[in-house]
């Protein structure tokens, strides 16, 4: 097999990687809300957004390290195509 496919096939399952994530944390903060809750009867209420915001901080890292990782795979993909005009060009051997 050759390099190129690969390439693509990496790069497409870093996108559908960083995709899933970004799709499952918005699916996270649909349910935040954005108040404050200073009457002790909405403890629950408290507890429930406790709880998401601890999942959306768990999901973060992940979602940082899937942009990293295609922005690194972008970055192959834009080398190996300049690299390969310049060799069709003959500008190197």
């Amino acid at each position: 097999m050759t390099f190129v496919p690969v390439m693509w096939t990496v790069w497409a399952g870093f996108v559908i990687f960083t995709a899933a994530v970004y799709i499952y944390r918005s699916s996270l903060t649909r349910d935040e809300e954005d108040q404050i809750f200073l009457d002790d009867s909405f403890d629950h209420e408290k507890a429930a957004q406790a709880m998401i915001v601890s999942k959306i901080a768990k999901v973060e890292p992940l979602a940082r390290v899937g942009v990293w990782l295609v922005v690194a795979m972008s970055a192959v993909v834009l080398v190996y195509y300049a690299r390969d005009i310049m060799v069709q060009l003959h500008l190197i051997g």
